[in-house]
């Protein structure tokens, strides 16, 4: 009975052991795959992070990109340019005036004394052919009457005395002399009275525009009293005008290099260019006005017809050229608080704003000091409406990949 309870005792620590040793082995094994399990999670965690940092520096590296799609940017007018150095001119930016020619201008004068009567309303600027009648004189109801008639019975007197000297002399009976003095007698009252009989009218006698052109001053009101050769306005023809820059005593130096110039006016705000309008520099000034710091530089030009005589314009005027310059035209730049900036095209449907520093500007296109590089593809127009997809996605925007 001893010997029995003995085998048992020994069978269960044997079994007691078994188990515990199974069971280490089995927890050994569970540790081991929680171990490779979480490894291959923190790699594929860092996968994750890794790609999630790559796209946010592809974000990143666009973020200054402006997108704006083809079919938008034609609609919105967006021209470019690729920039190659050029020559341009140094420019001395100042003020000046339109004027007429010398010898496209006439006055029209009274042709006989009398009260001035308007035909139509005339003002300066109006449109006038050579022959067209601007107003009328009539002496009607002044104490030496209608100058038509006198001349009429003036003539009328020196012909029929013309016609009875012509008999006499051929008789003898007055000498050629005295004939002579009667016959220029006759033949200047005739000039006269066709001269004036002409443009009698209803009102009076006709005074006349002698060329084409426009009404540049009008010297008489309605009802005025004007005496023979009186001037009473003043047409001028358009064809050939002046151009009168004032320039500052401080670029005396540099006027004997001034070639040539564009202007700017002031109604239109056009930029013309005297190269274009068979433009030349007629004069400059050697001293200044008593009265003025400025010296008169003075071109020749053709006028297109919507240059008005007279008007103050800005001036650019063009001296010595300079090589290998990067120059845009005005309509790439956009300011900003003081800034300038252009737009590079840096693909087919991105750009980039870029800040510049500007030099000199003649009116169509300024110099181009830094923030460019010669072969860059530039906006030169609808650069604000590239500015307002910027700043409003009035074109939409957004980053890509490239």
């Amino acid at each position: 009975m001893k010997k029995y309870f003995l085998f048992l005792m020994l069978l269960s620590t044997v079994t007691l052991f078994s188990c515990s040793k199974n069971s280490s082995a089995n927890d050994g094994h569970d540790h081991s795959n929680e171990s490779e399990q979480a490894d291959a999670h923190g790699a594929e965690g860092e996968d994750v992070h890794s790609e999630e940092s790559h796209s946010e520096g592809t974000k990143s590296a666009h973020s200054d990109e402006i997108v704006v799609t083809p079919e938008k940017a034609k609609e919105a007018g967006v021209e470019t340019l690729v920039v190659e150095p050029k020559s341009f001119r140094q420019v001395i930016k100042t003020s000046g005036q339109i004027e007429s020619a010398q010898g496209n201008e006439s006055t029209v004068v009274a042709n006989v004394a009398g009260i001035v009567s308007f035909n139509r309303p005339v003002v300066a600027g109006m449109s006038v052919t050579k022959g067209t009648a601007l107003l009328s004189v009539s002496s009607e109801n002044l104490p030496d009457g209608d100058p038509v008639i006198r001349a009429r019975n003036v003539y009328a007197t020196s012909k029929s005395e013309y016609e009875r000297a012509s008999k006499l002399v051929k008789s003898q009976i007055i000498s050629q002399k005295e004939f002579e003095r009667i016959k220029e007698n006759y033949e200047n009252t005739r000039l006269s009275y066709e001269a004036i009989s002409k443009h009698r009218s209803g009102k009076g006698v006709s005074v006349v525009s002698p060329i084409s052109g426009y009404i540049k001053l009008c010297m008489v009101n309605e009802g005025d009293y004007v005496t023979v050769g009186q001037p009473l306005m003043r047409v001028t023809q358009t064809k050939r005008l002046y151009l009168r820059a004032d320039v500052s005593e401080k670029y005396y130096s540099d006027l004997a290099n001034i070639k040539s110039a564009n202007f700017k006016t002031p109604y239109n705000n056009q930029i013309y260019q005297l190269d274009e309008l068979k433009g030349r520099l007629l004069t400059y000034g050697k001293s200044s006005g008593e009265n003025s710091y400025f010296i008169p530089v003075t071109f020749e030009f053709d006028n297109k017809g919507d240059i008005v005589p007279g008007a103050f314009v800005d001036v650019y005027l063009l001296s010595s050229e300079m090589q290998n310059i990067l120059s845009l035209p005005i309509s790439a730049i956009t300011e900003e608080q003081g800034l300038y900036f252009i737009y590079k095209k840096i693909d087919e449907e991105g750009y980039k704003k870029q800040e510049v520093k500007l030099g000199m500007n003649n009116g169509k296109e300024v110099q181009i000091l830094s923030g460019l590089q010669a072969g860059e593809t530039i906006v030169v127009k609808g650069a604000y409406q590239i500015k307002l997809a910027s700043a409003s996605n009035a074109i939409p925007s957004h980053s890509h990949e490239h």
